[in-house]
């Protein structure tokens, strides 16, 4: 007869970083509401979900109608490191899709996510950094993001590529 043996050891293919995240409609607005909380480890493992899920523009999608980027705009002053280096990637990510970019550069500034990007500029974490010029340099694909990101210079003449 054979006996069970608990190990003290958790299975290898288990990540801690990573939240358990619902299926279907409700998995992002679960994250949305995680990204509120006031446990870090819990704000930290939604955001390593969300890095995941917005390389899917309908992911992006659904997070910009369900009010993510307002979430994401408050933890960019988190003390956290991780938080805002990962908040940062996220919306890095986000603006590797039109509709991220759309949305961040929106001609109403509903969210004005550049303007809280450009508080990181002087961020003492290098990661962080990086991923927020990564975040401008998709930002800026678009004439009306790239007038908000740079306001001192003029918009780009019709038919001329910014690259």
């Amino acid at each position: 007869m054979a006996h069970a043996r608990i190990s003290m050891y958790m299975p290898p293919d288990v990540d801690p970083t990573k939240a358990a995240i619902a299926y279907g409609c409700r998995a992002l607005p679960k994250l949305n509401e995680e990204l509120k909380s006031y446990h870090l480890q819990t704000r930290q493992k939604a955001l390593v979900a969300l890095c995941d899920l917005m390389h899917d523009p309908e992911y992006v999608y659904e997070a910009i109608n369900i009010g993510c980027l307002e979430s994401l705009k408050a933890l960019l002053k988190d003390d956290d490191n991780l938080v805002r280096i990962k908040t940062t990637e996220v919306l890095y990510i986000m603006a590797t899709h039109n509709i991220g970019r759309w949305a961040t550069t929106n001609e109403n500034r509903e969210h004005d996510v550049i303007l809280a990007l450009s508080q990181l500029l002087s961020d003492h974490q290098a990661v962080c950094r990086e991923n927020l010029h990564q975040a401008y340099k998709h930002l800026a694909q678009l004439p009306q993001g790239c007038q908000n990101c740079f306001p001192a210079y003029p918009p780009p003449a019709s038919g001329i590529l910014v690259s």
